[in-house]
């Protein structure tokens, strides 16, 4: 999101080549509140310590769906897949920078076999954005539901980062509740390059994800239903977020 897509593109692959990095960022909240890590023990900052200039390595957010496995946004990690160790996954810290909370290291990264990029404005198009991250150990932590959004009208965004398209030093977790337009309101602002098979529509010029939120949950009826994963700019008039839905990878 923003002035660039809600990836880190140039951070994985730099990383991938090197041991120390600068990073293109991925996305955050823009509008609603700080939030408590407590209220979502799931919730995961998903990063590298090689990426040293952020908090916690965190470039991406993930959600836990079992003791051991973490999803999270394709274009977040594929580039880790024949280096999984250089990643970890940190729980419980409402503020990436005041430390505690539970970081884990990560020992295998799978993406789905369909994920493939296109382009939108020069927005990178992520097509089935969704991976599986496998925990070097079992956590005690509750997992979170997932499902469907059924009738819902609005959700709720999570994540660490930028309340706007400049902001890329907040490091505070925020939650907004964000509308639910339907596929509608995102075919008519991306055109093709929204497929609602496996994209969901979400987000308003007052409420969206921007800067560091890549991967993060998508939340209706208090289950994970999408993984934030590209749009046009953050929180831009008539340019909804567009999210992956869950659903099992291949």
């Amino acid at each position: 999101m923003g002035l660039l897509p809600r990836i880190v593109r140039t951070a994985v692959a730099v990383c991938a080549a090197a041991p120390l990095f600068a990073a293109a960022p991925a996305s955050a909240v823009v509008g609603g509140a700080p939030a408590d890590a407590a209220k979502y023990p799931w919730l995961g900052a998903v990063g590298s310590p090689l990426f040293f200039v952020r908090p916690a390595g965190q470039f991406c957010g993930g959600a836990l769906v079992a003791p051991d496995r973490v999803l999270t946004a394709a274009h977040c990690v594929a580039l880790f897949r024949a280096a999984p160790g250089l990643l970890t996954v940190t729980f419980g810290r409402s503020d990436l920078g005041a430390g505690g909370g539970e970081q884990i290291a990560v020992k295998k990264v799978r993406v789905d076999s369909r994920y493939r990029e296109g382009d939108f404005r020069g927005e990178t198009v992520e097509h089935h954005d969704l991976a599986e991250l496998t925990l070097a150990r079992r956590t005690t932590r509750p997992v979170v539901a997932t499902g469907g959004a059924g009738g819902a009208r609005s959700g709720r965004v999570v994540g660490w980062g930028g309340t706007a398209e400049t902001d890329f030093f907040n490091t505070r977790l925020r939650a907004a509740d964000v509308p639910l337009p339907g596929d509608a309101a995102c075919r008519r602002a991306y055109g093709a390059s929204y497929d609602a098979a496996d994209m969901a529509c979400a987000g308003s010029a007052a409420a969206d994800t921007c800067q560091f939120d890549s991967g993060g949950p998508l939340l209706a009826g208090g289950r994970l239903v999408a993984l934030t994963s590209w749009a046009y700019g953050c929180a831009r008039p008539g340019f909804p977020g567009v999210y992956a839905r869950v659903a099992p990878l291949r």
